[in-house]
């Protein structure tokens, strides 16, 4: 990675949307995402390595490029340490019209060793919209076996050691690794996740694909990394809002050490900065806001989403009803952090 030693600005990225069977028309009108005519999205990349730079002086550029350019400069020296020389976290929005497969996510460490040095991969998910009754799957509803487990694969009936759970707008789910977990058809949700590719395919309900095959499964892979027993809450408690400024409140979503995700609320100016640890990443979930920084201005909507340097340092949002999560990687004594890991602690005594 190399350095550049001019002042670093923001980076506005254009997002990526991926055609998926699964997928549907949701994205249009809770991520103001522009649709082709007919076309099933499932998912909008919002920090994807390939995601373009839309503003001067890196306009044209991809993400990845501006990583190999900026190094720390960009992503900090937090996320360095914890993720080495990439960008990262990767931000979606995800339309499910129907059931995705139940998967599993390896750690870093199993990663490292098995996927050619790759990332595992911890997510969070928050929930933009959900059909009445939709539901998720997240761990197992009670302990088993592998044998019982793979026996159940076989026979095409894990849907009975599966947890299920109903899910509603505004809920938040916390996926370490090794949890199983699949989201159910009608609902949309905002993901963050470490920038890793490494997924397993555990299940996917006996059904065909059009050539009347089933699909690729990842069992005995799955099998090595996924959790035994009963699933813990995976909906979890989000810290209270507390006053950032006039007109603007916070709250944590969640917290970890991959990250931590915050949503602000407000209208009017809100003055922030970013740290030398860590880049942020912002995205517009409804109103509008003016991003200020650097003697520059940008105008972000409904489904925009920027990248903050670490190195920026001071920049300050207007908003308009504004709804803006933030997401960055904590030190390890981070405040935010300890304040959602107390309200976690609270919550079980």
């Amino acid at each position: 990675m190399t350095q550049e030693s001019q002042p670093i600005g923001p980076l506005v990225l254009r997002s990526s949307l991926h055609e998926t069977i699964w997928g549907g028309r949701h994205l249009a009108e809770v991520a103001g995402k522009a649709l082709p005519e007919g076309a099933l999205v499932g998912e909008s990349w919002e920090t994807a390595v390939e995601s373009v730079v839309s503003n001067a002086p890196y306009t044209g550029l991809t993400l990845g490029e501006m990583t190999a350019r900026l190094g720390e400069a960009l992503i900090g020296t937090r996320a360095r340490a914890v993720f080495g020389d990439r960008f990262p976290l990767l931000a979606k929005f995800l339309d499910a019209h129907q059931w995705l497969s139940v998967q599993v996510h390896p750690d870093d460490a199993y990663a490292a060793a098995h996927e050619h040095g790759k990332l595992g991969k911890t997510e969070t998910w928050y929930i933009l919209h959900a059909e009445p009754g939709a539901q998720i799957v997240y761990g197992l509803a009670r302990e088993a076996s592998r044998d019982e487990v793979r026996a159940a694969i076989a026979q095409n009936r894990l849907e009975g050691l599966l947890h299920m759970a109903e899910v509603t707008a505004g809920d938040v789910i916390f996926v370490p690794a090794g949890t199983v977990h699949a989201i159910g058809g009608g609902i949309v949700l905002y993901e963050l996740q470490e920038y890793s590719d490494v997924t397993y395919r555990l299940y996917d309900y006996g059904r065909l694909q059009a050539n009347g095959q089933p699909r690729e499964l990842h069992v005995d892979a799955s099998l090595e990394v996924m959790r035994y027993g009963p699933a813990t809450p995976g909906v979890r408690p989000v810290v209270s809002p507390v006053a950032l400024a006039a007109g603007w409140q916070g709250r944590v979503l969640v917290g970890s050490r991959y990250f931590v995700l915050e949503e602000l609320t407000g209208a009017g100016a809100l003055a922030a900065e970013t740290l030398p640890t860590s880049c942020q990443i912002l995205t517009v979930l409804g109103g509008s806001c003016m991003l200020r920084a650097r003697d520059a201005e940008y105008a972000l909507t409904l489904g925009d989403t920027v990248v903050l340097p670490a190195a920026l340092g001071a920049y300050s949002l207007d908003g308009t009803e504004a709804r803006v999560l933030r997401a960055y990687v904590p030190d390890e004594d981070d405040a935010l952090l300890r304040h959602w890991r107390q309200a976690q602690d609270h919550a079980v005594e």
